[in-house]
C-alpha cells in the first residue's frame, strides 16, 4: 500500500515530502548544528560508519512506497528547519505509528516542532485512519519532553536501553496518543488551550530508575 505524504501548514510552520534535493541543505544543518544534535542522534552499535544523506533520503522514500512511514521536511518560513518522520506504520488491529524528529537550533523556541508533530499526528489520525501514535523521548532530552508536554501525549512508561544512541544503549520515556482521546484533533486542541494538564508528566519512581545505571 502506497502511502502518499502529503504538504500540510498551519501559519509559518509546515512539514513537506522529503527530496533529494534536500540532501545539501541538511547536510549543512546538521554539521553547523553538529554540538546542538550529537547528544541525540541514533548511532550503530556495531561501531561507527559513514553516513550517506541521498540514500537515507531514498531509503526513507522507499518506505513509504512500502506503506510502512511518512518521511517529511520540517519548514519554517518556506525554510528547511528539521525532519520529522513517521515510521513503523501498521493497519489492521494494531493501526498506529510512531513519530521521530529533529530540529535546527536556530528554529527551536517558535513552536515549529509541535505545530509540525500535531500536523503529523492529525495527518495520521483523520486521513491513515491510524488509531494509536508514540514518541519515544531520552529522559535527558528537556526540549524534546516540552513537545509532548505541549502536545498532551500520555505518558505509558520507561524503555531501558531502547535506542542506540550517541554510542550507547539509551532508556527512553514512552508516550502516546490515540484518537478517542483527540477528537478535535491535536492541532486544535493545543492551539485552542485544551491540553490536558499533566499527561506527559513522568512518576517519580520512573524518574529515579532512569537514573539508576543499567544492571
Amino acid at each position: 500500500m502506497v502511502v502518499p505524504v502529503p504538504a500540510l501548514r498551519s501559519g509559518r510552520v509546515g512539514i513537506r515530502p522529503i527530496r533529494l534535493r534536500d540532501a545539501r541543505p541538511m547536510e549543512r544543518e546538521l554539521v553547523e548544528g553538529r554540538s546542538w544534535m550529537r547528544e541525540w542522534e541514533a548511532t550503530s552499535p556495531r561501531g561507527s560508519v559513514g553516513f550517506d544523506t541521498r540514500a537515507s533520503i531514498r531509503a526513507l522514500q522507499q518506505n513509504a512506497r512500502s506503506g510502512q512511514g511518512l518521511p517529511f521536511v520540517i519548514e519554517v518560513d518556506g525554510e528547511l528547519a528539521g525532519q520529522l518522520n513517521v515510521t513503523s506504520i501498521a493497519y489492521g488491529s494494531l493501526s498506529s505509528g510512531t513519530i521521530g524528529y529533529w530540529i535546527a537550533e536556530r528554529f527551536a523556541g517558535i513552536g515549529a516542532t509541535p505545530t509540525a508533530v500535531a500536523l503529523a499526528t492529525d495527518h495520521c489520525f483523520q486521513t491513515l485512519g491510524l488509531h494509536r501514535m508514540e514518541i519515544c523521548i531520552r529522559p535527558e532530552n528537556a526540549k524534546s519532553l516540552r513537545v509532548v508536554e505541549k502536545l498532551g501525549f500520555r505518558y505509558e512508561g520507561l524503555k531501558r536501553r531502547y535506542i542506540h544512541i550517541n554510542g550507547d544503549w539509551r532508556d527512553h520515556y514512552c508516550f502516546g496518543l490515540v484518537t478517542e482521546e483527540v477528537p478535535e484533533g491535536v492541532l486544535r486542541r493545543w492551539q485552542s488551550g485544551r491540553v490536558p494538564e499533566h499527561a506527559a508528566d513522568v512518576p517519580e519512581a520512573d524518574r529515579r530508575l532512569a537514573a539508576t545505571p543499567f544492571p
